[in-house]
């Protein structure tokens, strides 16, 4: 079994000691060095060639993806990340990195990432990360493609409604009523079509009529066959339907 030449690249000092205290009982694994930022790590890498980086995502001055797109794609280390994005980011980490880290993380979590590493290597896979890096990113930019404001017009005014504090969206024949506060704005326009301008990390489709915001939910209670009662802050309840049974089950499962 070859070994495995880690470099920890951290900004936080108890993340680095705590990742390199777990590494030191599998005898195949070193840690030939630590960073604590983006510029450090790039002069290790080429100092150090690490065959495996643990890469925090969320770093000063130079963030974990700066770091991979400055270095030579030829001799790229294999990568897990090592990140606290929410939960919706992690299906794009899923897709496009060979593995990641969700702090906090524990023996079983990083046991199986380092078995993933090595049947990467073990298969040649190497230099192929850069481009699952720019996959990644152009994943993870979809969030600056949504709206954080939806136009409500009344009357001879329009209201520009932030998107953070609507607490669910009502389909009603050719209009949609929006929910805000106890308050309901209609406004004539396709839900599908509104779905498409909303992040899908804040808000989820439960059913044909209706889309809520998960920031706004309380509880989630189990329903006949399979579905469940969603809760508001508020009080309100939305019952979801089969065909978007999926969706909650995502929410409610744990990464």
């Amino acid at each position: 079994m070859s070994e495995l030449r880690c470099l920890i690249v951290d900004d936080e000092p108890l993340a680095r000691e705590l990742l390199r205290g777990m590494l030191e009982p599998y005898p195949d694994v070193e840690v030939v060095g630590e960073s604590d930022d983006g510029r450090t790590a790039l002069r290790s890498i080429r100092r150090l060639e690490p065959n495996l980086l643990f890469l925090d995502v969320e770093m000063p001055k130079m963030n974990g993806f700066d770091l991979i797109q400055d270095l030579d794609p030829d001799s790229m280390p294999a990568i897990v990340f090592v990140t606290a994005y929410d939960r919706y980011a992690l299906r794009a980490f899923e897709v496009h990195a060979l593995d990641y880290l969700l702090k906090p993380f524990d023996e079983e979590r990083l046991d199986r990432a380092l078995k993933r590493v090595r049947e990467h290597l073990e298969r040649g896979d190497r230099g192929d990360e850069l481009s699952r890096v720019l996959a990644l990113l152009e994943d993870l930019g979809a969030r600056d493609r949504y709206a954080d404001r939806l136009p409500l017009r009344r009357s001879d005014r329009t209201i520009l409604q932030p998107v953070s504090d609507i607490d669910w969206l009502e389909a009603d024949g050719k209009h949609v009523k929006v929910h805000v506060g106890g308050k309901a704005f209609s406004i004539r326009e396709a839900i599908s079509r509104i779905e498409r301008q909303l992040d899908p990390r804040k808000f989820l489709r439960v059913s044909r009529s209706a889309i809520v915001n998960v920031d706004r939910i309380r509880e989630v209670q189990p329903w006949f066959h399979g579905d469940h009662v969603v809760v508001l802050q508020s009080g309100e309840q939305v019952t979801t339907t089969r065909t978007y049974r999926p969706n909650v089950n995502r929410l409610l499962d744990t990464p």
